[in-house]
């Protein structure tokens, strides 16, 4: 089986974890029974060892169509040809409608006769373990992986089921309007009976559907691009752990930023950093209990503190640091780009910009949400008394480079960010204001403006004496550090223009400048992009904003998703799909469309 590309894909899932559903109707991805358990289809990752789950018609000369049922999760794959139409539908039932994650697969000729051939083909922990094979009865096969406490599943189905080698797989025919049913879950969970699978998956179906569209009818937004909006917190929504309230920032590991390359990473843990921008996007939105809930994972993760300045820039769902980066030298990797990574092992790097998004989080969640508790308060402010002896460190900044610690642009400004909010909720709440935190905010803030600033080159640099630009600066105005109009930003962001940008896509650096320590290339960086066109739309420039906005939602996959990057030939790259892409995409959104309505200069979220 060839590599499908990495935008030919949708994504499921029950928040718990998702998979990875092809054009041509193949499950090329899925960690089970959670984002960060080993996988048990990989196939996007080695096509022949990965495993992966096929339902695919015997004709030939088939088009394929997918999309999703409207304000849903719910995936219909479409097989068109001369002899007939069929679909699969795809989705799995949330974790607040069943204790455990299942995926459902219903086959339907829609059209004419046709003939499916299905083969599962699950490879457990990561396609390093062996498993076997058992046949229950005619419609039910599970597979046991046999390492110690290794996972069980179970694939039932509406039709007669064979083992082939250590496979499962089943031949059928279906006429207009006949239909298969396929489940696969833990084989520990309770099971339907066979006799009624059929109805079992109807109302799974139909439950599945409305908890969707409830989900998105509590959306508040009602302005422009509001079908891509929806889409993209659907696209959110999928990648929050309902048992931990954390997100991850992919549900994926070892999608290439660059075809051949090394820059190979696993995204399925949570990072700090995306604290403040998922709760300011769910405050928006106005989804507050999925932002209390990931506000309530960051408060324990302080709690879990021994002491300040110790909080990590990752840790896995439920809060741990067992993250230690592991390469899976076993798989090709997609389209032989080596190592195949799990873990990361950044978690361990010294990030000063975390605690200015960690206070910013909280600072928008306590105007905006609820009140913070005192004891929440109290390990803050701890982290903040930290950051004012700690802020003129150098560090391995936002995008973790592996080529040496600097003293970052961006890690200075997030500091100041952490003080400033910090400042802000103590006014909020009366609390007791150190005087010495007024003073090192004030001290980052001329660190800024003179340390970082090049006359020659009339703009704001990536680090300490550098000469180069970073697309982490566009941020300079969105958090509301410079204005965006102000002509020190303004000739930064025409720098920026010129070295970053191309056709309004935008790398996140050169890597021709090798200060971050890794080998090759990648493509534009698809968060940065919805950054720069939101800096057009506050510095004044809403034509240019909104016309670049369309250009880059025309990058989109055919269901409205975005990997982290984007090649030269629009092809999507790195881990699929990105938080913090739809998080921008959303951003953007939300604030060209005040501007176009007259709405910026009000008192709003």
């Amino acid at each position: 089986m060839a590599y499908l590309p990495i935008e030919d894909h949708g994504v499921i899932g029950d928040l718990n974890t998702v998979a990875l559903v092809g054009l041509n109707g193949s499950i090329d991805f899925m960690c089970f029974p959670d984002f960060d358990s080993p996988s048990i289809f990989a196939s996007l990752l080695d096509d022949e060892k990965g495993g992966s789950f096929i339902i695919e018609p015997t004709h030939n000369d088939m088009k394929h169509r997918q999309m999703y049922l409207p304000d849903t999760n719910v995936l219909l794959t479409r097989y068109l040809s001369d002899e007939g139409i069929g679909e699969v539908t795809d989705f799995m039932p949330v974790e607040e409608q069943t204790k455990g994650s299942r995926l459902i697969r219903r086959v339907a000729c829609v059209h004419g006769d046709m003939t499916f051939r299905m083969q599962c083909s699950p490879r457990f922990n990561y396609a390093r373990s062996p498993h076997t094979v058992t046949q229950v009865n005619e419609y039910e096969i599970v597979f046991t992986c046999t390492d110690t406490n290794g996972l069980a599943v179970r694939l039932k189905s509406t039709t007669p089921l064979q083992i082939t080698n250590t496979d499962a797989t089943a031949t059928f025919t279906l006429k207009t309007g006949e239909k298969v049913d396929l489940l696969l879950e833990r084989a520990s969970d309770e099971q339907p009976p066979a006799k009624v699978l059929e109805n079992f998956v109807t109302k799974s179906l139909y439950e599945t559907i409305a908890y969707w569209k409830n989900w998105v009818a509590r959306c508040h937004y009602k302005g422009r691009w509001m079908e891509m909006v929806n889409r993209s917190a659907l696209v959110l929504k999928l990648m929050v752990s309902n048992k931990y309230g954390s997100l991850v920032a992919a549900p994926t590991f070892g999608l290439p930023e660059e075809l051949g390359g090394e820059r190979n990473w696993d995204y399925r843990y949570t990072w700090i950093r995306d604290a403040s921008f998922t709760v300011y996007t769910l405050l928006r939105l106005g989804y507050k209990q999925e932002a209390k809930n990931f506000v309530d994972w960051v408060d324990r993760q302080c709690d879990a503190l021994h002491s300040a300045g110790r909080l990590r820039l990752m840790y896995t769902l439920s809060g741990e640091l067992e993250l230690d980066e592991i390469e899976l030298n076993h798989l090709e990797g997609y389209k032989g780009s080596r190592p195949v990574r799990i873990g990361n092992a950044a978690y361990d790097q010294v990030q000063l910009d975390i605690y200015g998004e960690l206070l910013d989080a909280v600072y928008l969640y306590d105007k905006y949400g609820a009140p913070i508790a005192f004891e929440f308060w109290n390990d803050l402010r701890q982290q903040v008394e930290w950051v004012c002896d700690n802020w003129h460190r150098e560090d391995e900044g936002i995008w973790e480079v592996r080529g040496g610690k600097r003293q970052f642009l961006y890690s200075r400004m997030m500091c100041w960010v952490a003080i400033d909010r910090a400042m802000k909720i103590a006014e909020n709440h009366s609390y007791p204001l150190p005087a010495r935190w007024r003073v090192e905010r004030d001290k980052i803030f001329f660190s800024i403006h003179h340390e970082f600033w090049s006359e020659e080159l009339q703009s704001f640099v990536q680090y300490k004496g550098a000469d180069t630009v970073d697309a982490a600066t566009l941020l300079m105005p969105l958090i509301r550090f410079i204005s965006p109009k102000d002509p020190r930003w303004l000739s930064t962001l025409k720098l920026i223009e010129d070295r970053l940008v191309s056709d309004a896509l935008v790398f996140r650096y050169r890597n021709s400048e090798g200060f971050d320590g890794l080998k090759g290339n990648e493509g534009t960086f698809s968060m940065c992009t919805f950054w720069y066109v939101e800096c057009l739309a506050k510095a004044g420039q809403i034509d240019k904003a909104r016309l670049y906005f369309d250009k880059m939602l025309g990058y989109a996959n055919h269901l409205g998703l975005y990997a982290e990057m984007l090649g030269l030939k629009g092809n999507h790259l790195g881990n699929f799909p990105q938080a913090f892409t739809h998080l921008g995409l959303i951003s953007a959104a939300l604030t060209i469309n005040d501007i176009l309505e007259g709405h910026e200069n009000k008192k709003k979220l």
